[in-house]
């Protein structure tokens, strides 16, 4: 979007990134919505909170490594649903990382006591672009806990073996 003077207009959230983590919400069960129907089955849908997704990051120990789908599925199944909404869990994941890196800058927080956002990757080990750092933060923590990248398809950089590394809930 941009401003009468054509330059980019920056936004500024009123919430911080730890208050939106901790909003106050309760986790539903819905049928899944039909368009999604092709993809996910007629069953139901879980939309979680988002400390339900930093809950569950904060399980995978270092050394190990989770996907989005593991959340999704581990989810799911200790809710009771068929599924879970990959879309509010992909806007919570960003929300948990974002709320670590955040409790980083301003309390200086030691890293071992922050969410490790950075054990999640895409189902084919390549890292999350729409992390803090744009994959830049994730490749360093990635790299200090020992794992090796690798360029992938179009230079993306993945993990190397990372189904040895995975987490298992």
């Amino acid at each position: 979007m941009k401003d009468k003077a054509g330059k980019g207009i920056k936004w500024k959230s009123r919430k911080t990134w730890r208050e939106k983590l901790e909003k106050e919400q309760e986790r539903k069960i819905v049928p899944v919505p039909e368009k999604w129907q092709k993809q996910y089955g007629t069953g139901t849908m879980l939309v979680p909170r988002p400390l339900d997704v930093d809950s569950l990051i904060r399980q995978v120990p270092r050394g190990e490594l989770v996907t989005i789908s593991q959340i999704r599925e581990r989810l799911a199944s200790l809710y009771g649903a068929d599924t879970c909404c990959p879309l509010t869990c992909g806007i919570f994941l960003r929300i948990s990382a974002e709320a670590a890196e955040e409790d980083l800058r301003l309390s200086e927080m030691p890293l071992d006591r922050v969410t490790p956002y950075w054990r999640v990757i895409r189902e084919d080990g390549s890292l999350i672009d729409k992390f803090p750092g744009n994959g830049e933060l994730q490749r360093a923590y990635l790299e200090e806990e020992g794992h090796v990248l690798e360029s992938g398809k179009k230079g993306i950089l993945r993990v190397k073996n990372f189904e040895k590394s995975l987490h298992r809930f």
